[in-house]
């Protein structure tokens, strides 16, 4: 894992965060395992604690992001809905456009930082 410092966006709803960027990452494992259990796996967090963020994101908009099947003789799953992916392909230009627009301002701030060599 990186120790570079970068910004990170995280979109609120009151007090609930209803996209970030473990959130995004989470969808993104979704995209890839089609299974709650095994993205939370992959992203190295419970079950519990992987359910628990899909059900607030599902909460937090207008529609589902993520549609979970119950498992069964033919096992469950989850699946990002269409909405859900609109959600994370928003969200990730957003993080792009964001970080841009402060490039300059985080290279100078980085010299602030424990560590790092003042030029």
């Amino acid at each position: 894992m990186s120790k570079s410092p970068r910004p990170k966006l995280r979109i609120l709803l009151g007090a609930e965060i209803a996209i970030g960027p473990g959130k995004a990452d989470l969808l993104d494992a979704l995209v890839r395992t089609g299974s709650i259990s095994a993205a939370a796996r992959e992203m190295g967090m419970s079950y519990r604690r992987a359910w628990s963020l899909v059900d607030a994101m599902n909460r937090c908009f207008r529609a589902p992001l993520v549609e979970a099947s119950k498992g069964g003789s033919g096992g469950g799953g989850a699946r990002v809905t269409d909405f859900g992916l609109d959600v994370l392909v928003r969200y990730r230009a957003m993080e792009t456009r964001a970080a841009a627009s402060v490039a300059i301002e985080m290279r100078e701030f980085t010299r602030l930082l424990a560590g790092r060599p003042e030029a």
